[in-house]
Parts: structure tokens; sequence; C-alpha cells
């Protein structure tokens, strides 16, 4: 990756010689691989849902596959955004609608069960992996259930309170040096002999 990115910096640019290690857990990592996973099955319903509908025995649903299509780009995006638990957590819950729409197809009459089966599986399979990744990031992107963020121990102040004490006067003094003669300081500021 470095190859390509030094290629494209203008030539003043420093290089990247290697990289350090990446911030991203595990977690990350599998919500990531978990969205762009929900942005190609959405894709893959919205213009195959034809062949999905036939191979499962559900002709005539084809509009909502192309539904959960979009449901799942949506729920993609947001799993591949800063809010990755609101991204995930619809994935667990548009899976749950799924395995529901699915279980309609289990139905004696249709030929396709064993079909409908395999990707009752899969779906389980993925809604663990869905579980999973949701409940590691919440954990590791969660300061505390329910609490605030505390800036108490924030000042404001750079080199801290004590440090900034007394620097306006100092300051102050600094530009109307006081007169050594009577102690006075004169009204016009010192000028600036750098």
């Amino acid at each position: 990756m470095s190859y390509l990115t030094n290629k494209t910096r203008p030539e003043g640019d420093p290089k990247i010689l290697h990289s350090g290690p990446s911030s991203l857990n595990a977690s990350d990592r599998l919500a990531r691989n978990l969205g762009w996973f929900s942005l190609g099955l959405g894709l893959v319903e919205i213009f195959a849902a034809e062949k999905i509908t036939t191979a499962l025995g559900m002709r005539g649903k084809e509009n909502l596959i192309r539904a959960y299509g979009a449901r799942e780009i949506g729920a993609g995006m947001m799993t591949l955004s800063v809010d990755k638990q609101v991204g995930l957590a619809s994935r667990v819950a548009g899976d749950a609608l799924d395995i529901a729409t699915l279980m309609t197809a289990m139905r004696p009459d249709n030929r396709k069960r064993e079909n409908v089966g395999v990707a009752l599986a899969i779906v389980a399979g993925i809604t663990l992996l869905d579980i999973i990744a949701l409940g590691a990031t919440t954990v590791r992107h969660t300061r505390g259930r329910g609490q605030a963020r505390s800036y108490g121990d924030r000042t404001g102040f750079p080199k801290g309170v004590e440090a900034s004490r007394g620097l306006g006067r100092k300051q102050l003094a600094d530009l109307r040096p006081a007169d050594a003669a009577t102690g006075n300081s004169s009204t016009q500021p010192a000028a600036n002999v750098n």
C-alpha cells in the first residue's frame, strides 16, 4: 500500500518508508468486513432478485428482496461509518427479518426447501458474527454504561492553572515598565526592541 501512496504523492512530500501497527483491533476489522459484505449482498439482492427468488422457491417476492437489498446497503454504510454499533445493530435486526422471511419458504409444497435450509444456515452463521461484532465493538467503544463524559479534569490552560497564574500581570508589567526612580508605571507602553 505504501508503494501506491508514494507514487501518488507530489515530488516534495516525504515518502512513507513503512507503516506502523493499525489502531483497529479484531472487532473493528470484523465490523469493517461485515460492512463491506453488507454492501455487496445488498447490491446482489437489488440486481439479482429474480435469481434469488427462483433459487429459494419464492417467486413473486422480488420487490421484497430488493427492499432487503436497500436495507443491507444502508446497514453496510452505517457499519463502515464512525457509528458502527448502530450499523451492526441494524444488521442484527435485518438478520432476524431475513430468518423470518426464509422460514415462510420452508413450507412442505416448496420444492426448493433444501436451498432455503442452506440459506437459513448461512444467515444464522452471519447473525452470530453480527452479534459477536456488535458486542465487541460496544465494549471497546463505550467509556461507561450510561455515564456522560466528564471533562472536569481539563482546565483550558496548556501548562496548567498554576503556571498561568500571574502571567497576565507579568505581561502587562513587560508592556509598561516601572519608572525606576518613582516606582510609578508610565502611561505609555514601552517600545518593543527586538
